[in-house]
């Protein structure tokens, strides 16, 4: 008997498909595995079945016995169910309907300026920082930061309090830790909209505290959930991505010479990363067929988003950064259906203006040591690099 392969795949080199990934997905589009915490799963590899049951609505992110199911780690978070089994799909279109106004093409458009002034400062202070020099904690770290601080209308200088809460509630390894963590960002998160209601301002949570519909504590939660997701994964895209175009020199050349390139970059950047941790968690709400596998209603589904945006059926020559790739923009990185994630363009607009700044403000810039020197973090949800030292 063959005991199935447990995640987070060990992952060699921080920018390449893990090996074990690599020859799963040459043996069919469904899989089990076993989580970090050694539960059961199924691991669905194909770009095709990925996108087709991200958008199923057999598949969820409840589960009628919750403290029973199948988890993926140990965070509070994300590591087990999330939501009502009941009432599921009603409560995710209400969330949806009362964040999506803030994040309108108009309100993203006014937004660009800004982003863009905080990115050329970040990178005025890192031209005046001795070399090598790290990009993690100059760039990709304060820029997500310093935008989701302004548009919700968090303190900045409360960032590294939150980061640590954040930081905690993100733990797949420590379930303690991770609902310390989350405890302490809600109670924050009510500290700001109670400010928010007697001294507003032009923010998110200002907007959501002056809202009659939604209660504090729900204002309190989607304005935490805003700030975890609005900065960490973004964190971890910036970093990956530099990574990405630094070891492929020719293509940073290539960005720093066109600027209209930058776009389609930027889809290939979220595109190219060889992950290994299983992508998108689901539970099957009722028995269903995938890829010739019956999954029992209840089963852990792991959507590998990361293994899809690898399938040579889709993009030709996968493991190849590619900035003019045609196909680019078909990842699945943002997910996609229902649950296409709410902040994706602001995702964008933050790495457009960092890798069209980085680029062209540091063209000869490069890696200060050899990419597999670097270690991914294994400890958080979100992953990335804890350091990227360069120099020019």
């Amino acid at each position: 008997m063959i005991t199935p392969p447990t995640l987070p795949f060990a992952q060699p080199h921080p920018l390449r498909v893990p090996p074990v990934l690599r020859r799963l997905r040459t043996r069919g589009v469904v899989h089990e595995v076993r989580t970090a915490v050694g539960h059961g799963a199924w691991l669905v590899t194909g770009y095709e079945e990925v996108r087709r049951l991200l958008a199923d609505d057999r598949l969820g992110r409840a589960h009628p016995d919750p403290e029973h199911a199948p988890r993926t780690g140990e965070s509070a978070l994300f590591g087990g169910p999330l939501g009502n089994f009941d009432t599921e799909y009603a409560d995710h279109a209400r969330m949806r309907s009362q964040l999506q106004p803030h994040f309108t093409p108009k309100h993203l458009r006014a937004l660009r300026p800004r982003v863009e002034e905080l990115t050329q400062q970040l990178l005025d202070e890192l031209a005046a920082k001795p070399k090598p020099a790290d990009l993690h904690t100059a760039l990709a770290l304060p820029l997500p930061i310093l935008v989701i601080c302004e548009l919700l209308g968090v303190p900045y200088e409360d960032r590294d309090r939150f980061r640590v809460w954040t930081q905690a509630a993100g733990d797949i390894r420590d379930r303690a830790r991770s609902e310390q963590g989350l405890a302490e960002l809600f109670d924050y998160g009510r500290e700001l909209v109670h400010r928010k209601r007697t001294a507003p301002g032009d923010d998110v949570i200002s907007r959501l505290a002056a809202d009659s519909d939604i209660a504090d504590d729900e204002a309190a939660m989607l304005a935490m959930a805003l700030l975890f997701a609005g900065h960490e994964t973004t964190v971890t895209q910036l970093g990956i991505g530099a990574l990405l175009l630094l070891t492929n020199p020719a293509q940073w050349q290539a960005l720093a010479e066109n600027p209209g390139l930058v776009p389609n970059a930027v889809e290939e950047l979220l595109r190219a990363p060889g992950k290994g941790n299983g992508g998108i968690p689901r539970y099957a709400r009722t028995d269903l067929e995938v890829g010739g596998v019956t999954i029992r209603a209840g089963e852990l589904v792991l959507l590998d988003n990361g293994a899809a945006n690898h399938d040579p059926a889709v993009f030709a020559e996968p493991d190849r950064v590619d900035i003019g790739r045609d196909a680019a923009r078909t990842h699945l990185t943002f997910g996609h259906g229902m649950r296409y994630c709410i902040g994706a363009p602001l995702a964008r607009l933050e790495l457009q203006a960092a890798f069209g700044a980085l680029t062209a403000r540091f063209p000869t810039m490069r890696p200060a040591v050899p990419a597999q020197r670097l270690t991914l973090r294994r400890d958080v949800l979100t992953g990335g690099l804890a350091e990227l030292p360069v120099t020019w």
